[in-house]
């Protein structure tokens, strides 16, 4: 391994180059059995963790549009979400619940957890997550309305912190009739708390 010097650049450095860095600085050593092969399995796992950023949402769901005579609500909930915090680089998990009112158009329903997982491969915050998915689908099927729940548990506040082991975090995003509608965004909120079987 060849020491850091000043003159090496973040930008020259290779991505192993960097993770070697990081461990010996964590006061490890990188040549160790058990970590000598750990700079490249970080680089793979961060660039699957990332994939997202090579990825068009918009053109995802474009791909899979469909005229419908439907205006009821379309719901798909306990969708799995997994994503890195872009604060620590710290995973946060949980579930992911999506609706919305058809105005002519709908999605194939395997579409909606391609679009949760393309932008959860992404350095994110849970809140913007949230927003994302939510405008990506008003903005390409222009439905009556939008509602997006997460509910995830972050080891940022798990592992480190305060180390509150069993907290959650619960964000939403309603637009068009979920954000305008007490009844609809009622109706969503009730079927999201239903388990299966009515359980």
């Amino acid at each position: 391994m060849k020491p850091a010097t000043e003159s090496t650049s973040l930008t020259s450095a290779t991505f192993e180059d960097l993770v070697r860095e990081m461990i010996v600085r964590l006061g490890e050593n990188p040549q160790r059995e058990g970590l000598a092969n750990t700079p490249e399995r970080v680089r793979k796992a961060m660039q699957f963790l990332t994939k997202g950023y090579a990825e068009d949402p918009e053109a995802l769901l474009k791909a899979a549009l469909f005229t419908v005579n439907y205006d009821e609500m379309v719901i798909v909930k306990d969708v799995e979400v997994f994503s890195l915090c872009e604060h620590h680089l710290l995973p946060f998990f949980g579930k992911v619940h999506v609706a919305y009112v058809p105005n002519g158009k709908v999605i194939g329903l395997s579409k909606i957890p391609r679009l949760i997982e393309l932008f959860s491969r992404r350095l994110q915050i849970q809140e913007r997550l949230t927003t994302q998915i939510a405008e990506t689908i008003q903005k390409v099927i222009e439905p009556q309305g939008v509602g997006v729940v997460i509910e995830a548990r972050h080891l940022c506040m798990m592992m480190r912190g305060v180390e509150k082991q069993h907290s959650a975090a619960v964000t939403s995003s309603m637009l068009g009739c979920f954000r305008s509608e007490e009844e609809t965004r009622s109706e969503f909120l009730s079927l999201i708390r239903q388990r299966p079987n009515g359980v």
